[in-house]
């Protein structure tokens, strides 16, 4: 007795492509769908930012790591001068300028931030590697606690909130003020000792945020330390 054929439905692709071809309950149809590249950045509740270089160095570029120490991403300087990196070299001056940054993960860029030249208060614009405005990140004081409003079509989202003015510890909250994600040194999970000093922190989100919310609180997590020059006092 022959066995029945398998229900219609994405089976692992016979010509032996990395993704999934369709089986339509007879046959193999031209309909390809092609594997996840790797893990999104979205999807993860722990993230670990593994920042190598500052913005002292002449390119910022550092590893996001998930909650169980796998590298899924990366944050990389992009668009810099010979005369910007002549200055970072020789002075201290570099904050003053405009940096650019490509957040990246398995499946390529997946936001760019710019910062553009700043005097006293620093602000992020965030869009889409395809010039898609997703929206800014502001400095709303310059002394006492840090904060950062997030701000996406001309709307309050969230914002981003020192804890003290001495202190790493950082809560992010949405537009009604309640908590969606933490940056913090204190992290109980994977080789705690790994995130004791300065260049490395833990994003943790709370759960799975929808957009623009997401694409902030992404932006503005990873690149706290470098967009938003964070000195070790807590002052930008």
């Amino acid at each position: 007795m022959s066995q029945a054929p398998p229900p219609p439905g994405w089976y692992p692709d016979p010509a032996g492509s990395p993704g999934t071809r369709w089986w339509d309950g007879q046959s193999w149809t031209g309909h390809v769908q092609q594997a996840p590249a790797g893990p999104s950045l979205y999807d993860q509740p722990v993230l670990l930012v593994n920042q190598k270089t500052k913005l002292v160095e002449l390119t910022n570029e550092y590893a996001v790591l998930d909650g169980e120490g796998r590298q899924i991403g990366a944050v990389v300087q992009v668009g810099q001068s010979g005369v910007q990196k002549a200055v970072r070299l020789l002075s201290s001056l570099d904050q003053f300028l405009t940096h650019r940054l490509e957040v990246r993960d398995a499946r390529g860029p997946v936001l760019v931030l710019t910062r553009p030249a700043k005097l006293v208060k620093s602000r992020v614009v965030v869009e889409r590697p395809d010039g898609q405005p997703i929206g800014e990140i502001v400095q709303a004081g310059v002394f006492g606690r840090i904060r950062f409003d997030l701000v996406a079509g001309g709307q309050l989202v969230g914002a981003i909130q020192a804890e003290n003015w001495r202190a790493w510890d950082f809560a992010i909250t949405d537009a009604a003020g309640t908590e969606v994600a933490r940056i913090t040194k204190k992290w109980e999970g994977l080789a705690r000792t790994m995130f004791t000093t300065a260049d490395r922190y833990v994003v943790l989100v709370h759960y799975r945020l929808p957009e623009p919310l997401a694409s902030m609180v992404i932006a503005s997590a990873l690149t706290v330390d470098t967009a938003l020059k964070q000195d070790e006092r807590g002052f930008n």
